[in-house]
């Protein structure tokens, strides 16, 4: 009775779980729904066409559809209908040049693998039923064979893949049906009609109606990406100077300008395949201008190249913000109107070529100005000003002693026992860790039992105090690094300041590539009457 009783109480609470948990389901089923259309509106957010083309897929099935739907045009078409809905399906892609090739390709695969299938048939009839059979067997060995090695040819597969592919399967279905059904030719040529129906409406639809060309896309993108990594060096550059320290406990999180940096380089190293894509459904756009006859594709590729080899500095710059040794700001402060001023000649430059891609018009003759060279050379005069920075003297191992004050100092024993020793600093707030042997002595190995310090042992017996030390000698490891050199401190500012100049090198490259495709592509010239509005100011402006 008693594990009845029991048995019967945990079927209520079970019962109860379910109907909590659907109660649940019930409550959180608003919230799913609003996640789901927030989610649904912001992807047509970012790019309004993509509502434009799923409208357009719809009005071309419904006019599709209608080969089934009004009965005269299913009496003369008949139940091949369905291979035009497929077409629609297949072939409609977002955006024109992506379904001129998937259009042209099923469209010319169909036709040649069905007039090739018709003259095999043709020939097979007249060769009586046996040999007719060993012909048709031979002609899909040798076809089939063919076409699937020819799809390894890197051009091919780029451009004709798609084809190939629905011209071994068509060849292969009329081929071999016709050996045994007689009507196959017919039912072939019927499907071959409403397919081209199928291929004109998606033409129709893509090339008429609100088209989208990849051509305009890759142009916006290659704009876009010089618009970003000039935004990128200004935000490093004013990171890199400014007042605040960086906290340790919130270095592991992005900051918005973090963020920013991050995302400008990034879009344009993650550029290449989507680039290459655009630049192949670009070379299928047959669209021309009054001298332009074919889109500069392949030029737009080799400036989205050495933009990737320009962004490569840029990371780098980007790295020197995040290196474990940085330069103290008594001297990073030094230098900073030179570099401040020659990294906002290097955004006015990238944002020239950006805006001269933009309204497709050459650049100015006078891009690399005087101000780029002068500052240049004020960053040389710069730096040559503070020679004992760069060439260590004991005038800069005062200066590290003074930037490590209050810090931890440190000595690593040579032994295996990894001895330290502690002593208390007057001349500091509280104990640090200090340098008990001089550099020049000869340090032997000492036993544990030598050390006899008290806070050496108070160490050892407390948790908490190994905790401490497992800290310290994170820190000792970095400061040693530091001593070791008595010009390191500068080390990450001359990484600095080098990038920068690599990058005025590499400007060259890059103004000659977007040089070279604004002739191609025959872009209007340069007209000094107007003005040219910048968006990136050429001085940064950086806090004290």
């Amino acid at each position: 009775m008693r594990n009845k009783v029991e048995a019967r109480s945990m079927e209520i609470s079970m019962e109860k779980e379910r109907c909590t948990s659907k109660r649940k389901k019930v409550l959180n089923f608003p919230k799913k729904m609003k996640k789901i259309l927030k989610n649904l509106w912001i992807v047509g957010k970012e790019d309004p066409r993509r509502v434009i083309h799923a409208l357009k897929v719809g009005i071309a099935l419904t006019l599709v559809s209608l080969l089934y739907l009004m009965e005269p045009i299913f009496e003369g078409v008949g139940k091949n209908a369905l291979w035009a809905v497929m077409t629609v399906v297949v072939v409609l892609e977002f955006s024109a040049g992506a379904t001129l090739r998937k259009g042209l390709n099923r469209g010319l695969g169909t036709l040649v693998a069905g007039s090739l299938a018709f003259f095999i048939e043709w020939v097979a009839i007249h060769s009586g039923k046996i040999l007719g059979g060993i012909f048709i067997g031979t002609a899909v060995f040798i076809i089939g064979s063919m076409i699937t090695y020819m799809r390894f040819i890197p051009y091919i597969k780029k451009n004709y893949d798609y084809g190939m592919l629905v011209f071994l399967l068509t060849f292969n279905l009329i081929t071999v049906s016709s050996y045994r059904v007689d009507t196959v030719i017919k039912i072939a040529n019927a499907r071959l009609y409403t397919i081209g129906i199928g291929i004109a409406i998606c033409l129709f639809m893509s090339l008429l109606v609100f088209p989208i060309w990849s051509g305009d896309d890759l142009h916006k993108s290659t704009f876009t990406k010089l618009q970003g990594l000039s935004r990128c060096i200004e935000a490093c550059v004013s990171e890199y100077f400014e007042n605040k320290e960086k906290d340790k406990e919130t270095s592991d999180s992005e900051s918005d300008d973090e963020e920013l940096i991050y995302k400008g380089y990034k879009t344009v190293l993650d550029s290449k395949s989507a680039d290459e894509a655009l630049a192949m459904y670009a070379s299928w756009e047959l669209r021309h201008t009054r001298l332009c006859h074919r889109f500069p594709s392949q030029q737009y590729m080799k400036v989205g190249s050495v933009l990737r080899k320009f962004s490569y500095t840029v990371v780098a710059l980007h790295g020197c913000l995040q290196t474990e040794i940085q330069t103290p700001r008594s001297i990073r402060i030094l230098f900073k109107d030179p570099c401040v001023r020659l990294a906002g000649e290097i955004c006015k430059v990238l944002s020239e070529l950006s805006e001269s891609i933009r309204d497709r018009r050459h650049c100015s003759p006078e891009i690399l100005s005087d101000s780029l060279e002068a500052a240049l050379k004020d960053l040389n005069t710069t730096i040559k000003s503070q020679p004992k920075l760069f060439l260590g003297s004991n005038l800069h191992g005062d200066i590290t002693n003074k930037h490590l004050n209050g810090d931890i100092s440190y000595y690593n024993d040579t032994n295996s026992n990894d001895i330290v020793s502690y002593h208390n600093d007057n001349n500091s707030n509280g104990c640090v860790l200090g340098q008990t042997v001089e550099q020049n002595d000869t340090v032997s190995p000492l036993p544990l039992s030598v050390v006899s310090l008290s806070s050496l042992r108070s160490v050892k017996k407390s948790a908490a105090a190994i905790g401490e030390k497992r800290r310290l000698r994170k820190q000792l490891s970095k400061i040693a690094v530091m001593k070791s050199l008595e010009f390191s401190e500068a080390l990450p500012f001359a990484a600095f300041a080098s990038l920068l100049v690599e990058m005025v090198a590499r400007l060259d490259t890059v103004i000659d590539e977007v040089e070279e495709l604004g002739t191609i592509a025959c872009f209007k010239e340069y007209d000094k009457t107007v003005e040219v509005r910048v968006e990136k100011p050429v001085d940064l402006v950086v806090g004290d």
